[in-house]
C-alpha cells in the first residue's frame, strides 16, 4: 500500500508538472502574448513596454524557468484587469464552482444509478429501452440548450426559480441540473454494464439457487461488486464538472471559475487565464489521485507492479 500511494503521489506530481508545462507553451505559441493583451490599435512602444515589463522579451528557456520557480511559490503573477494576483481570484471564486459541481453530481449520480439499476434489473424489456434511450438522448443534447429550455420552463414560464445569480439554495437548481444532464449518462451505462455482469457470476447464481429473490441478491451482493467501476466513472465526471463549467456558468451567471475564465479571455488578461486553468488541472489530478487510492483501498486486487 504504500508503494502503490508513494507511486501515485509521484505521477501526481509529474502531471502537475506536465500540466504547468502545457498551460505555459500552448499559450505562448498562439503568438505573442503582449500584442495579444494589448488592444489592436496599441502602438507598438506600448507592445514593448508591456513585454519589458511581464519579462516576455526573454528566451522563452529563461521564462519556463522564472515560470517554474514561481510556480513554486505560489506566484503565478498579477491578474492585468483587476491589479491583484491572479492565484487569489481564482481561489477566491472556486468554492462557487465546487459548490455547483457538488450539487450537479449529487443529481448525476441519484440519478444515473437509479437508471442503471433499473435498466440492468429489467434487462431487454421495454422499461430498458426506454431508459437507454433517454439515457441517449440526454448525452446528445447540447448543455447550453438544456440550459437555456430550463431557464424559459422554470424561469421565464413558471417564475419558479431565478435566471441567473448565485442568490441562494434556489439559484443553483437550474445550473446544477444543467450541468448534471451529460455525466447520467455514462455513470447509468456503467452501472448497467457492471450490474448486469456481476448478475452472471457463479456466487450470484448461486444464490439464486439458495432461493434468495432477484430484488435480495442484488442489494445484498450485486451493487457492492458491480459499484467499483462506477466509482472511477464518478470522479472523473466531478473532475469534468470543476473543468467544463464555463458553459454553465456563463448561461446563468454563475460566479465560478468559469465564468472567470471567459473575462479573462475577454479583458485579454493572459495571467488570470493561465492560474485560471493551472487551478482547475491541479485539482483534477487531485481528484484522480484520490479516486485511486479509495479504489486500490476497495479492491486490494489492485497491485503495483
Amino acid at each position: 500500500m504504500k508503494h502503490y500511494v508513494l507511486k501515485r503521489l509521484g505521477q501526481s506530481v509529474l502531471a502537475v508538472l506536465g500540466a504547468a508545462t502545457l498551460v505555459f507553451f500552448i499559450i505562448r505559441l498562439s503568438g505573442d502574448p503582449a500584442r495579444l493583451m494589448l488592444p489592436p490599435e496599441a502602438s507598438e512602444e506600448q507592445v514593448t513596454a508591456l513585454r519589458e515589463s511581464l519579462g516576455f522579451n526573454q528566451p522563452l528557456w529563461m521564462q519556463y524557468i522564472d515560470y517554474l520557480k514561481n510556480l513554486f511559490t505560489g506566484d503565478l503573477g498579477n491578474s492585468l484587469y483587476y491589479k491583484e494576483s491572479a492565484l487569489k481570484l481564482v481561489l477566491e471564486r472556486m468554492p462557487a464552482t465546487i459548490d455547483l459541481a457538488m450539487f450537479a453530481i449529487i443529481i448525476a449520480v441519484t440519478v444515473g444509478l437509479l437508471a442503471g439499476i433499473v435498466s440492468a434489473y429489467k434487462k431487454n424489456s421495454w422499461i430498458d429501452y426506454v431508459v437507454n434511450g433517454w439515457i441517449f438522448l440526454t448525452q446528445s443534447l447540447p448543455v447550453f440548450w438544456i440550459g437555456i429550455v430550463l431557464i424559459m420552463i422554470f424561469a421565464v414560464n413558471l417564475h419558479w426559480l431565478p435566471t441567473s445569480g448565485n442568490r441562494g439554495l434556489e439559484s443553483i437548481i437550474l445550473p446544477a441540473l444543467t450541468l448534471a444532464a451529460y455525466p447520467i449518462a455514462p455513470i447509468a451505462r456503467t452501472m448497467r454494464a457492471s450490474l448486469i455482469e456481476v448478475m452472471d457470476k457463479g456466487y450470484m447464481i448461486t444464490s439464486q439457487a439458495q432461493g434468495f429473490s432477484k430484488p435480495s441478491r442484488i442489494l445484498k451482493r450485486g451493487l457492492k461488486n458491480a459499484f467499483l467501476p462506477v466509482i472511477t466513472v464518478i470522479s472523473l465526471e466531478f473532475g469534468v464538472m470543476i473543468a467544463g463549467a464555463v458553459v454553465t456558468e456563463t448561461i446563468f451567471s454563475w460566479p465560478g471559475v468559469g465564468q472567470l475564465i471567459i473575462q479573462g479571455v475577454s479583458n485579454r488578461d493572459f495571467p488570470l487565464v493561465q492560474a485560471s486553468i493551472l487551478v482547475i488541472s491541479i485539482i483534477y489530478i487531485a481528484i484522480t489521485l484520490v479516486t485511486d487510492l479509495i479504489y486500490h483501498r476497495l479492491d486490494p486486487r489492485i497491485k503495483v507492479h
